[in-house]
């Protein structure tokens, strides 16, 4: 009877080492928390036949981004630099809805995936209420892959240009992450 438990006391032994070791390399990992701040610049086209922004759902036509109930999907270039030729490094993907009955605002789903060399494969997950009609709105960051891992933080988003005979608009997207 000593000897049995003499082996389960050495395996429990060996169990609970293990979990320390990994849980404290782990833990040593996660302790390096980064922060990293960046400014992108949203490519937005929300129409003709190059559109990066189109309605799913609308109660009129035409549709606008002010109706209560309408759901618009997005894939829009994200930039370095607010011209439309700098280096594209993300897309914005997601989808938006106005969520307030004055359409004041709009609840924000967007996955940015980066594809330029040092962030590519990268998501940083972006969620919130976003007063739209407001100059600058802030929305929450909740999360990240890649090199973003476990990302939080915020965005702060403003409309920089717009020209509605082109259906085009640049928002500027100052993130500031902490993530490992």
């Amino acid at each position: 009877m000593a000897t049995s438990f003499t082996k389960s006391t050495k395996l429990t032994f060996i169990i609970i080492s293990l979990v320390a070791i990994f849980t404290s390399s782990k833990a040593d990992q996660l302790s390096e928390l980064k922060q990293t701040s960046m400014t992108l610049y949203f490519q937005v086209y929300f129409g003709g036949p190059n559109a990066t922004m189109k309605p799913i759902t609308f109660s009129a036509d035409p549709w606008s981004f002010k109706q209560f109930g309408t759901i618009f999907c997005t894939d829009d270039p994200m930039n370095v630099g607010i011209d439309q030729d700098s280096a594209q490094v993300a897309r914005a993907q997601g989808i938006y809805v106005t969520s307030a009955l004055d359409g004041s605002n709009t609840h924000v789903l967007i996955s940015i995936v980066f594809s330029n060399e040092e962030f590519d494969g990268s998501t940083l997950e972006v969620q919130g209420t976003s007063k739209q009609f407001e100059r600058v709105r802030e929305v929450a960051v909740v999360g990240g892959t890649g090199r973003f891992q476990l990302a939080r933080g915020y965005a702060t988003l403003e409309t920089v240009h717009l020209d509605l005979s082109l259906s085009y608009s640049i928002i500027e997207g100052n993130f500031t992450l902490w993530h490992y």
